[in-house]
């Protein structure tokens, strides 16, 4: 929710980093593989020939992650609209949107401020008569 990832896409030797360190060595490792499902299922020689470098802050360990894969998969289609052509871009999107919308759409669910007359957003105090 907090999470942001900014990814900076150009053409090079296919290297992803995340804040200067390379993708394998990204922590949780249980984790790792969410990240991996952008380049799993569009194919590694999409990546071959670009370069990423991703920059995330804020955020819980989990929401890093999201925002990590959701700014590769959004890079990657960016870059294939600018520099390559709008059919690939269109498949690329297609593969991404049927396996997962999250991957291109954000979350915008929040919390819900908390309001007057009771401990939270919806819960109010016990009504008592005596």
């Amino acid at each position: 929710k907090t999470a942001t990832a900014v990814a900076h896409c150009k053409r090079g030797r296919g290297l992803i980093r995340v804040n200067g360190s390379p993708l394998e060595l990204l922590e949780p490792a249980i984790l790792k593989f969410k990240v991996y499902e952008v380049i799993l299922l569009l194919g590694e020689e999409r990546f071959a020939n670009v370069d990423i470098r991703i920059r995330i802050q804020g955020g819980g360990v989990v929401s890093q992650v999201y925002a990590i894969r959701q700014a590769l998969a959004k890079a990657i289609v960016a870059f294939y609209q600018k520099y390559v052509d709008e059919a690939s871009k269109k498949e690329i999107k297609e593969i991404l949107v049927q396996y997962d919308r999250t991957l291109l759409v954000a979350d915008p669910r929040r919390c819900e401020p908390k309001k007057f007359g009771g401990p939270g957003a919806r819960a109010r105090f016990q009504k008592s008569y005596r």
